[in-house]
């Protein structure tokens, strides 16, 4: 048992975990084990959910316009410490830091637009609609929503979910990847800096088993999940079985179509960006390319590899290991992610595909236990290849 073990965040307050599971959490770019987070016990989640119970009940009192003054206080304090909670996405999660950077403002937009709630909130009234009817709606809160997020975006994911659910009057329970669970109680601690009342919002950390409690305890309203297609599969069958409203995004296999017409030092900017920015490590990764014509693709294959050539990789947060410019990519998540990611390009091969870049045998010198796989590129892809049929998740 490690003396650095993380707890939960539940009514404003970090609690140790009575728990005796954990998982460990590692440092992408050095294979280094940063600390140990506790799987919570059935019971630490139904407390969780317990403590937004309670708290829903005043909270969903407050005025909208109060609700929002206590996310304009937050969003404040998330740019204040945009620097630390960059450091910390990029430590656990092992993107470099512009990357990190970019989360943060994305998640930052949803905070910004919930802050607009007192206007975003308001009803609809329609006259005579019928003879001698009108017609009204009214937006009221649910109660307490659960979010499920994903390790690949630890900042941004979460911030598409709470904000507007909070700003809206309901309470809620997260409950984060435990590859990188960092992020989110430090934005637990900014929300209570921020003002909001206990019991608000709840960070319990675990797998499955905290899962499960929050598909299945008839006092969570709606759920939203982010993550692999399977579990997304799971998520909506079970949480909707037991009369919650849920939204599942899975996985994804997105194409660029390449036009002759198109312009070739654009193109390659794009897809270099879309390809292998956050190491692939993302939904909205265009992993495939569809070139009209085979001029079209010699040209393409070709500024691609002279790209590609020219890529640095190394860790996310470069300076502190004494690099003065930042790498253009950094590890993956995991070692069994990076592994299962080779695993994937020798099935490519293996399956008839040619392989132009091969990213499998990267090594990083100073950084040879990190998770690192190089950038890979392939070529005559067919349907029903594991390659064009997965999503891969890998740059």
């Amino acid at each position: 048992m490690s003396n650095n073990v993380m707890g939960n965040f539940i009514n404003n307050q970090i609690v140790k975990s009575a728990s005796s599971r954990q998982a460990k959490v590692f440092n992408p770019a050095t294979g280094d084990v940063s600390l140990h987070v506790s799987l919570s016990t059935v019971e630490e989640t139904q407390s969780a959910i317990a403590a937004a119970q309670t708290a829903f009940e005043t909270w969903s009192q407050v005025t909208p316009l109060n609700r929002a003054r206590v996310l304009f206080k937050f969003k404040a304090l998330v740019e204040q410490h945009s620097h630390e909670l960059a450091e910390l996405i990029s430590s656990e999660h092992g993107k470099v830091y512009s990357d990190a950077m970019g989360e943060l403002t994305r998640g930052l937009e949803v905070v910004e637009f919930a802050c607009g709630i007192p206007h975003l909130q308001k009803g609809e009234h329609s006259l005579n609609v019928g003879r001698g009817v009108d017609s009204y709606s009214l937006m009221q809160p649910l109660g307490v929503c659960a979010g499920i997020s994903p390790f690949n975006f630890p900042a941004m994911v979460p911030m598409w979910m709470f904000p507007v659910s909070i700003a809206c009057g309901n309470t809620f329970v997260i409950k984060p990847s435990e590859k990188d669970p960092s992020t989110i109680m430090r934005l637990a601690e900014l929300l209570k800096e921020a003002g909001l009342p206990d019991g608000v919002f709840n960070v319990v950390n675990g797998d499955k088993e905290s899962v499960d409690v929050l598909l299945t305890d008839e006092r969570i309203q709606a759920v939203s999940f982010v993550g692999s297609t399977p579990i997304a599969e799971y998520i909506y069958a079970t949480a909707s079985a037991h009369g919650k409203r849920v939204q599942a995004l899975g996985g994804a296999k997105n194409h660029m179509l390449v036009m002759p017409d198109a312009d070739p030092s654009q193109v390659v900017n794009s897809l270099m960006g879309a390809a292998y920015g956050s190491a692939g490590e993302r939904c909205m990764a265009i992993s495939v390319a569809v070139c009209v014509g085979d001029d079209v693709t010699d040209n393409l294959i070709t500024k691609l590899k002279t790209e590609i050539s020219t890529m640095t990789i190394g860790p996310g947060l470069y300076k502190q290991f004494g690099m003065e410019e930042e790498p253009h990519m950094g590890p993956l998540i995991s070692k069994e992610h990076a592994q299962k990611v080779r695993d994937y390009i020798t099935s490519g091969v293996e399956q008839g595909a040619t392989l132009v870049v091969d990213g499998r045998d990267f090594v990083r010198k100073n950084h040879e236990q990190g998770y690192f796989v190089g950038p890979t590129l392939f070529d005559h892809v067919k349907a029903g290849m594991r390659i064009y049929d997965e999503e891969i998740f890998g740059p």
